[in-house]
């Protein structure tokens, strides 16, 4: 397959022939599987303090005669704090049933979040997921806005971007106008979510894919939903955010050749 080189204002320079890794073809069921290992392996390990809702001095007295206990009285036998005077009952305590009792069940900071993904199955993920950012439906589908020209492979000149403003400019210049205004845009999250640090929820926009760390990595970390990536350091969960295939990716040709030659992902 062969596909149009660009340059950074947006003019078709040559044609060149893509890497077979781009010939995988699309499997949805391993791309979600490899974005779901990914983001498991994210997790931090938390869970309940051990003491939590039994730090009170009640307990169940479990005779029937006596100070302070509860058979034949009608009512249930659990642990209650010490009430004096009379037949009077104190407060249930340190019981899930109780008000401001411990959980059942609690979550164990022991639990093991990870999870194994075989190479070759990772890597199938990997080379489906490219598939799919040179298929212009499914791009599409995933909620970017396609320009004319697509797919993108830019000459390495615009690696060497160095400022935000430079790298805006040459995004305009390929016609993202409103793939850069759709990814500005942000709204306040539903639910308890606002409370922990994640008020709002982002639209994701291009990846853009070089060959080595260069400059251009620092100038485009302040653009809202654009991600830069070494070749060499491409996942799943990056080609495809949400385990959903489909992203826009502006491609340099050097990332290319460095894919074929190094047979990256195979």
């Amino acid at each position: 397959m062969k596909t149009s080189v660009y340059d950074i204002k947006g003019k078709k320079i040559r044609d060149i022939k893509i890497p077979k890794q781009f010939d995988t073809p699309i499997r949805k069921d391993i791309i979600r599987r490899a974005v779901v290992a990914i983001r498991k392996n994210k997790v931090q390990p938390y869970g309940h303090k051990k003491l939590a809702g039994r730090t009170s001095s009640a307990i169940f007295r479990s005779t029937r005669t006596g100070y302070g206990h509860s058979y034949n009285w009608g009512i249930a036998r659990v642990p209650r704090l010490m009430v004096r005077g009379g037949r009077r009952v104190g407060r249930v305590m340190n019981v899930p049933q109780a008000a401001g009792g411990p959980r059942a069940h609690g979550p164990k900071a022991e639990k093991i979040w990870k999870v194994k993904m075989n190479i070759k199955e990772r890597r199938l993920a990997i080379r489906s997921a490219l598939a799919a950012t040179l298929d212009r439906t499914i791009v599409s589908e995933h909620g970017h806005k396609v320009p004319k020209i697509f797919p993108l492979i830019i000459v390495e000149a615009f690696e060497k971007l160095s400022k935000t403003k430079e790298v805006l400019d040459f995004l305009m210049a390929l016609g993202l106008e409103d793939e850069m205004e759709r990814s500005s845009k942000k709204k306040v999250r539903a639910g308890k979510g606002t409370m922990r640090g994640r008020p709002y929820k982002k639209k994701k926009g291009p990846l853009l894919v070089i060959s080595e760390v260069k400059p251009i990595i620092k100038a485009a970390s302040n653009i809202p939903g654009v991600d830069v990536v070494v070749v060499s350091q491409i996942n799943a969960e990056l080609l495809a955010p949400g385990a959903h295939p489909g992203r826009l990716v502006i491609y340099s040709e050097s990332a290319l050749k460095k894919m074929e030659e190094e047979k990256l992902f195979f």
